[in-house]
């Protein structure tokens, strides 16, 4: 299998960690492909979207390149939109020689091209925060989350990780085989709401990403893109889905949480979702103050809620594919997928 990395690359203090995820993809018999742009800076792919978009489009037209790994989330993805979506060779490779894609935040953007399309991506690690982690070895949790999903089950049951870990605050040279922080995992699932089994297919992402989507509120541009290209889907998509949210490394105020919330309750989202599961905010700040948030907000709907998974910018990170079935059991906070994560040439 050839992996492809797009997004925005590190700047050059993060080259240490190159070498090391470029190793931990071999452990796992994958063989790293990095396209023409991707090595060329953050300054020259902040100011060139369309270089951005020519990778992506060139992985895509790429036989030989099975899995496509994101090196990091970004903050501007919306702004490829316009190359690729107006590009009919990239709809068509999309189509009809799909990709196994995986990446979050940000890259929710992209998760979103892909369901219009049609192609199943996954929410789940890239390359810089998860392959290339600075300890000796990758989290274990990630590691059995890549073995398993290149073994493709017909059932893939996602328990709890008994830990959870600090974000790093040194990414230098100097940080290599550094352990982060770790802490005994002491909620596990918790359902905020609901009961019996619940089971739909999988929709969501960042819940900034979605939320600036929306509203634009950090590229005042985006709102209207998103709304051309037609990015968020309608309500009619969300009917008996499952929605997936977590949030960034930013970390919102409990009011700018509910304000996100309250967007896509706006649209009568929280109405026609079968359930929501939310994933562990990241170092778990404000993590008892979002749940009475989501209590509040999805109160006159009563959505179900199980609450912290590992999913998004908290570590460690599973990964959720797009599109797909999955199943919640509210009275044992057991949560699994539950088919076959992807179609095996």
């Amino acid at each position: 299998m050839s992996v492809f990395q797009t997004e925005y690359w590190a700047r050059i203090f993060s080259n240490h960690q190159l070498d090391m995820g470029v190793e931990r993809l071999k452990s796992l018999d994958l063989h790293p492909i990095f396209m023409p742009n991707a090595l060329k800076g953050m300054a020259y792919l902040k100011e060139n979207p369309k270089a951005r978009a020519e990778d992506l489009k060139t992985a895509f037209a790429d036989a030989t390149i099975k899995v496509l790994i994101c090196a990091i989330g970004g903050e501007d993805t919306f702004r490829l939109l316009p190359y690729l979506l107006n590009d009919e060779a990239f709809l068509h490779h999309v189509k009809n020689t799909p990709k196994l894609f995986t990446g979050f935040s940000d890259t929710t953007v992209n998760h979103l091209i892909f369901y219009k399309l049609g192609m199943t991506s996954y929410y789940g690690p890239n390359f810089l925060n998860d392959l290339a982690e600075l300890d000796h070895e990758m989290l274990p949790y990630t590691t059995q989350t890549f073995k398993s999903f290149l073994k493709n089950p017909s059932i893939t049951k996602i328990s709890p990780s008994e830990v959870w870990y600090e974000e790093r605050t040194d990414f230098s040279e100097e940080a290599i085989n550094m352990s982060r922080t770790r802490h005994p995992e002491q909620h596990g699932y918790e359902a905020l709401r609901g009961m019996g089994t619940v089971s739909g297919q999988l929709l969501g992402g960042c819940l900034e990403s979605l939320y600036d989507l929306l509203k634009g509120a950090r590229y005042p541009e985006e709102k209207a893109l998103a709304q051309k290209y037609k990015i968020f889907p309608k309500i009619a998509e969300w009917q008996d889905k499952i929605l997936f949210i977590e949030t960034s490394e930013e970390t919102a105020t409990p009011d700018h949480f509910e304000q996100m919330l309250e967007a896509l309750n706006d649209l009568g989202i929280f109405e026609v979702v079968k359930a929501i599961i939310v994933g562990k905010p990241q170092n778990e700040r404000y993590y008892q103050e979002y749940k009475k948030v989501l209590v509040r907000v999805t109160e006159p709907a009563q959505t179900p809620i199980l609450y912290n998974l590992n999913f998004g910018h908290a570590y460690p990170r599973t990964i959720l594919p797009y599109g797909l079935e999955a199943q919640i059991n509210f009275d044992t906070l057991e949560f699994s997928i539950t088919e076959p994560l992807f179609q095996p040439e």
